[in-house]
Protein backbone atom coordinates (compact mmCIF):
# COMPACT_ATOMS: atom_id res chain seq x y z
CA UNK A 1 0.00 0.00 0.00
CA UNK A 2 1.23 3.14 -1.25
CA UNK A 3 2.12 5.77 1.48
CA UNK A 4 -0.63 8.79 1.96
CA UNK A 5 0.87 12.30 0.86
CA UNK A 6 0.25 13.26 4.12
CA UNK A 7 3.29 11.54 5.80
CA UNK A 8 6.29 13.63 5.93
CA UNK A 9 9.85 12.19 5.20
CA UNK A 10 12.45 10.99 7.80
CA UNK A 11 14.46 14.07 7.71
CA UNK A 12 11.71 16.40 8.09
CA UNK A 13 10.61 13.96 11.19
CA UNK A 14 14.30 14.02 12.27
CA UNK A 15 14.14 17.64 12.40
CA UNK A 16 10.64 17.85 14.37
CA UNK A 17 11.83 15.62 17.22
CA UNK A 18 15.27 17.59 17.42
CA UNK A 19 13.02 20.28 17.82
CA UNK A 20 10.73 19.06 20.44
CA UNK A 21 14.00 17.65 22.24
CA UNK A 22 16.17 21.11 22.34
CA UNK A 23 13.44 23.66 22.55
CA UNK A 24 14.89 25.72 19.35
CA UNK A 25 14.41 25.56 15.70
CA UNK A 26 17.66 27.24 15.79
CA UNK A 27 19.23 24.69 17.99
CA UNK A 28 17.61 21.46 16.03
CA UNK A 29 18.94 23.08 13.30
CA UNK A 30 22.62 23.25 14.24
CA UNK A 31 22.53 20.04 15.35
CA UNK A 32 21.67 18.80 12.27
CA UNK A 33 24.38 20.53 9.91
CA UNK A 34 21.31 22.78 8.60
CA UNK A 35 20.55 26.83 8.24
CA UNK A 36 17.68 28.24 10.60
CA UNK A 37 16.01 29.63 7.20
CA UNK A 38 16.15 26.45 5.81
CA UNK A 39 15.17 24.46 9.44
CA UNK A 40 11.78 26.79 9.59
CA UNK A 41 10.93 26.63 6.07
CA UNK A 42 11.22 22.58 6.08
CA UNK A 43 8.90 22.73 9.70
CA UNK A 44 6.39 25.02 8.24
CA UNK A 45 6.11 22.70 4.83
CA UNK A 46 6.03 20.07 7.18
CA UNK A 47 3.05 21.79 8.65
CA UNK A 48 0.98 22.30 5.16
CA UNK A 49 1.71 18.83 4.47
CA UNK A 50 -0.20 17.60 7.64
CA UNK A 51 -2.51 19.62 7.53
CA UNK A 52 -2.00 21.22 11.82
CA UNK A 53 0.30 23.12 13.44
CA UNK A 54 3.01 21.59 15.02
CA UNK A 55 5.07 24.90 17.20
CA UNK A 56 4.18 27.09 19.24
CA UNK A 57 6.61 29.54 18.43
CA UNK A 58 7.70 32.42 21.23
CA UNK A 59 10.78 34.60 21.87
CA UNK A 60 11.91 31.86 24.36
CA UNK A 61 11.92 29.12 21.54
CA UNK A 62 9.58 26.78 19.92
CA UNK A 63 7.58 23.95 21.57
CA UNK A 64 5.06 21.59 20.48
CA UNK A 65 1.36 22.46 20.08
CA UNK A 66 -1.23 19.71 21.09
CA UNK A 67 -0.86 17.90 17.71
CA UNK A 68 2.39 18.53 17.17
CA UNK A 69 2.85 16.21 20.72
CA UNK A 70 1.24 13.22 19.06
CA UNK A 71 2.76 13.87 15.67
CA UNK A 72 6.22 14.15 17.92
CA UNK A 73 5.10 10.29 19.42
CA UNK A 74 4.68 8.95 16.06
CA UNK A 75 7.42 10.62 14.35
CA UNK A 76 9.90 9.01 17.58
CA UNK A 77 7.50 5.74 16.25
CA UNK A 78 8.99 5.84 12.62
CA UNK A 79 12.04 7.37 13.00
CA UNK A 80 13.36 4.33 15.37
CA UNK A 81 11.94 1.83 13.10
CA UNK A 82 13.82 3.45 9.85
CA UNK A 83 17.08 3.65 11.95
CA UNK A 84 16.95 -0.45 12.47
CA UNK A 85 16.26 -0.88 9.11
CA UNK A 86 19.19 1.29 8.44
CA UNK A 87 21.51 -0.65 10.98
CA UNK A 88 20.14 -3.89 9.32
CA UNK A 89 20.95 -3.16 6.11
CA UNK A 90 24.23 -2.53 6.69
CA UNK A 91 24.48 -5.70 8.70
CA UNK A 92 23.33 -7.48 5.51
CA UNK A 93 26.11 -5.18 3.19
CA UNK A 94 28.77 -5.88 5.46
CA UNK A 95 27.90 -10.07 5.21
CA UNK A 96 27.81 -9.71 1.71
CA UNK A 97 31.57 -7.74 1.36
CA UNK A 98 33.12 -10.32 3.87
CA UNK A 99 32.63 -13.14 1.21
CA UNK A 100 32.93 -13.89 -1.83
CA UNK A 101 31.84 -16.74 -4.41
CA UNK A 102 34.08 -17.08 -7.32
CA UNK A 103 33.54 -19.97 -9.89
CA UNK A 104 36.41 -20.38 -13.09
CA UNK A 105 37.69 -22.41 -15.58
CA UNK A 106 40.05 -24.76 -14.75
CA UNK A 107 42.97 -23.49 -15.93
CA UNK A 108 42.32 -20.21 -14.40
CA UNK A 109 41.59 -21.41 -11.20
CA UNK A 110 44.66 -24.24 -10.64
CA UNK A 111 47.40 -21.79 -12.42
CA UNK A 112 45.89 -17.94 -11.52
CA UNK A 113 43.66 -17.96 -8.97
CA UNK A 114 45.71 -19.12 -6.41
CA UNK A 115 48.05 -15.67 -6.54
CA UNK A 116 45.25 -13.35 -7.23
CA UNK A 117 43.38 -14.62 -3.97
CA UNK A 118 46.10 -13.92 -1.56
CA UNK A 119 46.92 -10.59 -3.45
CA UNK A 120 42.72 -10.52 -2.33
CA UNK A 121 43.37 -11.54 1.24
CA UNK A 122 46.31 -9.04 1.52
CA UNK A 123 44.10 -6.08 0.40
CA UNK A 124 40.73 -7.26 2.11
CA UNK A 125 42.08 -9.63 5.03
CA UNK A 126 38.92 -11.35 6.23
CA UNK A 127 37.07 -11.94 3.01
CA UNK A 128 35.71 -15.52 3.15
CA UNK A 129 36.06 -16.90 -0.87
CA UNK A 130 34.23 -19.82 -2.19
CA UNK A 131 36.25 -20.96 -5.00
CA UNK A 132 34.54 -23.26 -7.65
CA UNK A 133 35.94 -24.75 -10.71
CA UNK A 134 33.76 -25.99 -14.32
CA UNK A 135 34.21 -25.34 -17.65
CA UNK A 136 33.51 -22.42 -19.15
CA UNK A 137 30.52 -22.93 -20.76
CA UNK A 138 29.28 -23.79 -17.01
CA UNK A 139 31.00 -20.86 -15.40
CA UNK A 140 28.70 -19.18 -17.60
CA UNK A 141 25.77 -20.36 -16.58
CA UNK A 142 26.64 -20.28 -12.95
CA UNK A 143 27.36 -16.49 -13.03
CA UNK A 144 23.98 -16.14 -15.22
CA UNK A 145 21.63 -18.00 -12.39
CA UNK A 146 23.24 -16.07 -9.86
CA UNK A 147 25.33 -18.51 -8.08
CA UNK A 148 28.91 -16.53 -8.02
CA UNK A 149 30.09 -12.72 -8.11
CA UNK A 150 32.41 -13.05 -10.56
CA UNK A 151 33.55 -15.70 -13.13
CA UNK A 152 36.64 -16.51 -15.21
CA UNK A 153 36.46 -18.02 -18.40
CA UNK A 154 38.48 -18.84 -21.48
CA UNK A 155 37.24 -18.59 -25.03
CA UNK A 156 37.06 -16.39 -27.82
CA UNK A 157 34.34 -14.31 -26.79
CA UNK A 158 32.09 -12.97 -23.87
CA UNK A 159 29.45 -15.47 -23.32
CA UNK A 160 25.51 -14.27 -24.08
CA UNK A 161 24.23 -12.24 -21.39
CA UNK A 162 27.70 -11.62 -19.43
CA UNK A 163 29.63 -8.40 -19.42
CA UNK A 164 33.27 -9.27 -18.88
CA UNK A 165 37.32 -7.66 -18.99
CA UNK A 166 40.56 -9.52 -20.33
CA UNK A 167 42.68 -10.05 -17.47
CA UNK A 168 45.26 -12.10 -18.87
CA UNK A 169 46.56 -13.79 -22.32
CA UNK A 170 46.69 -17.69 -22.48
CA UNK A 171 48.45 -19.92 -25.40
CA UNK A 172 47.16 -23.33 -26.06
CA UNK A 173 50.25 -25.49 -26.77
CA UNK A 174 49.86 -29.44 -28.35
CA UNK A 175 52.00 -31.61 -26.42
CA UNK A 176 53.27 -35.34 -26.67
CA UNK A 177 55.06 -38.02 -25.10
CA UNK A 178 59.13 -38.11 -25.37
CA UNK A 179 58.39 -41.33 -27.24
CA UNK A 180 55.47 -40.18 -29.46
CA UNK A 181 57.00 -39.86 -33.31
CA UNK A 182 55.50 -36.14 -33.32
CA UNK A 183 58.42 -35.91 -30.77
CA UNK A 184 61.20 -36.09 -32.90
CA UNK A 185 60.07 -34.52 -36.09
CA UNK A 186 61.65 -31.19 -37.51
CA UNK A 187 59.19 -29.75 -39.64
CA UNK A 188 56.07 -27.84 -37.86
CA UNK A 189 52.62 -30.26 -37.78
CA UNK A 190 50.37 -28.51 -40.21
CA UNK A 191 46.83 -27.52 -39.44
CA UNK A 192 45.04 -30.14 -41.80
CA UNK A 193 47.68 -32.80 -40.20
CA UNK A 194 46.29 -31.56 -37.01
CA UNK A 195 42.97 -31.23 -38.09
CA UNK A 196 42.80 -35.16 -39.15
CA UNK A 197 44.44 -36.49 -36.26
CA UNK A 198 42.46 -38.28 -33.65
CA UNK A 199 43.28 -36.45 -30.10
CA UNK A 200 42.69 -36.38 -26.56
CA UNK A 201 40.18 -33.17 -25.99
CA UNK A 202 38.74 -31.52 -22.60
CA UNK A 203 35.13 -31.65 -22.98
CA UNK A 204 32.81 -29.95 -25.20
CA UNK A 205 31.93 -26.96 -23.00
CA UNK A 206 35.56 -26.57 -22.24
CA UNK A 207 37.31 -22.96 -23.17
CA UNK A 208 40.08 -25.37 -24.65
CA UNK A 209 37.95 -27.41 -26.51
CA UNK A 210 36.35 -23.92 -28.33
CA UNK A 211 39.69 -22.54 -28.90
CA UNK A 212 40.87 -25.41 -30.64
CA UNK A 213 37.72 -26.27 -32.41
CA UNK A 214 37.81 -22.72 -34.28
CA UNK A 215 41.39 -23.07 -35.04
CA UNK A 216 40.95 -25.95 -36.90
CA UNK A 217 37.81 -24.73 -38.28
CA UNK A 218 39.47 -24.06 -41.52
CA UNK A 219 40.93 -27.64 -41.86
CA UNK A 220 37.33 -29.54 -41.29
CA UNK A 221 37.61 -29.08 -37.05
CA UNK A 222 39.29 -31.67 -35.05
CA UNK A 223 38.89 -35.44 -36.03
CA UNK A 224 36.33 -37.71 -33.14
CA UNK A 225 38.82 -37.20 -30.42
CA UNK A 226 40.99 -40.72 -29.12
CA UNK A 227 39.37 -39.22 -25.55
CA UNK A 228 37.66 -36.80 -23.51
CA UNK A 229 38.59 -35.91 -20.31
CA UNK A 230 37.68 -33.04 -18.44
CA UNK A 231 40.59 -31.87 -16.38
CA UNK A 232 44.39 -30.89 -17.30
CA UNK A 233 45.96 -33.21 -14.89
CA UNK A 234 43.57 -35.74 -16.66
CA UNK A 235 45.03 -34.18 -20.10
CA UNK A 236 48.75 -34.47 -19.30
CA UNK A 237 48.79 -37.89 -17.63
CA UNK A 238 47.04 -39.56 -21.01
CA UNK A 239 49.88 -37.40 -23.04
CA UNK A 240 52.25 -39.18 -21.11
CA UNK A 241 51.27 -42.35 -21.05
CA UNK A 242 51.22 -42.21 -24.74
CA UNK A 243 47.67 -41.67 -25.44
CA UNK A 244 48.09 -39.28 -28.24
CA UNK A 245 48.80 -35.71 -29.25
CA UNK A 246 47.30 -33.53 -26.50
CA UNK A 247 46.10 -29.96 -26.97
CA UNK A 248 46.03 -27.75 -23.32
CA UNK A 249 47.27 -24.60 -22.13
CA UNK A 250 50.65 -23.89 -21.52
CA UNK A 251 50.70 -22.39 -18.24
CA UNK A 252 49.78 -26.23 -17.63
CA UNK A 253 52.78 -27.79 -18.51
CA UNK A 254 55.52 -25.71 -17.62
CA UNK A 255 57.09 -27.92 -15.58
CA UNK A 256 56.59 -30.93 -17.50
CA UNK A 257 58.12 -29.30 -20.85
CA UNK A 258 60.69 -27.88 -18.59
CA UNK A 259 61.52 -31.64 -17.54
CA UNK A 260 60.97 -33.03 -20.49
CA UNK A 261 58.47 -35.28 -19.39
CA UNK A 262 56.61 -33.84 -22.48
CA UNK A 263 57.69 -32.49 -25.75
CA UNK A 264 55.79 -29.68 -27.87
CA UNK A 265 54.87 -29.81 -31.07
CA UNK A 266 56.11 -27.30 -33.46
CA UNK A 267 52.67 -25.98 -35.05
CA UNK A 268 52.43 -24.08 -38.79
CA UNK A 269 49.88 -20.99 -39.52
CA UNK A 270 48.02 -21.98 -36.55
CA UNK A 271 46.55 -19.24 -34.07
CA UNK A 272 46.23 -20.77 -30.53
CA UNK A 273 46.30 -17.60 -28.20
CA UNK A 274 43.22 -16.56 -26.31
CA UNK A 275 42.10 -14.56 -24.00
CA UNK A 276 41.46 -15.25 -20.56
CA UNK A 277 38.13 -13.11 -18.82
CA UNK A 278 36.48 -11.86 -15.72
CA UNK A 279 32.43 -12.03 -16.24
CA UNK A 280 29.64 -11.39 -14.57
CA UNK A 281 25.90 -10.32 -15.47
CA UNK A 282 25.62 -7.56 -18.52
CA UNK A 283 23.78 -4.18 -16.86
CA UNK A 284 25.29 -4.99 -13.17
CA UNK A 285 29.33 -4.04 -12.04
CA UNK A 286 31.34 -6.05 -9.52
CA UNK A 287 30.83 -4.62 -6.36
CA UNK A 288 32.71 -5.28 -2.67
CA UNK A 289 35.53 -7.85 -3.20
CA UNK A 290 34.56 -8.74 -6.24
CA UNK A 291 35.47 -5.40 -7.66
CA UNK A 292 38.47 -5.89 -5.34
CA UNK A 293 39.58 -8.88 -7.47
CA UNK A 294 38.99 -7.69 -10.18
CA UNK A 295 41.07 -4.42 -9.94
CA UNK A 296 43.88 -7.12 -8.65
CA UNK A 297 43.16 -9.29 -11.84
CA UNK A 298 43.73 -6.78 -14.08
CA UNK A 299 46.58 -4.93 -12.47
CA UNK A 300 48.90 -7.89 -12.85
CA UNK A 301 50.35 -9.59 -15.36
CA UNK A 302 50.66 -13.42 -14.58
CA UNK A 303 52.92 -14.81 -16.86
CA UNK A 304 54.30 -17.36 -14.41
CA UNK A 305 51.94 -20.59 -13.05
CA UNK A 306 51.80 -21.33 -9.85
CA UNK A 307 53.58 -25.04 -9.67
CA UNK A 308 51.66 -27.81 -8.85
CA UNK A 309 53.78 -29.89 -6.34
Amino acid sequence: MALSPHVPEIGALELLLAVARLGSVGRAAAELGVSQPAASARIKGMERQIGVALLERSPRGSRPTEAGRLVVEWARQVVEAAQALDAGIDALRERRDARLRVVASLTVAEYLMPGWLLALNEASPGTAVTLRTANSADVAARVLAGEADLGFVEGTSTPPGLSGAVVAADRLVVVVSPDHRWARRRAPVTGAELAATPLVLREVGSGTREVLEEALAPYGGPSAPRLELASSTALKAAAMTGAGPVCLSELAVTEELATRRLVAVPLAGLELQRPLRAVWPAGQRPAGPARVLLGLTRGSTPAQPVRKS
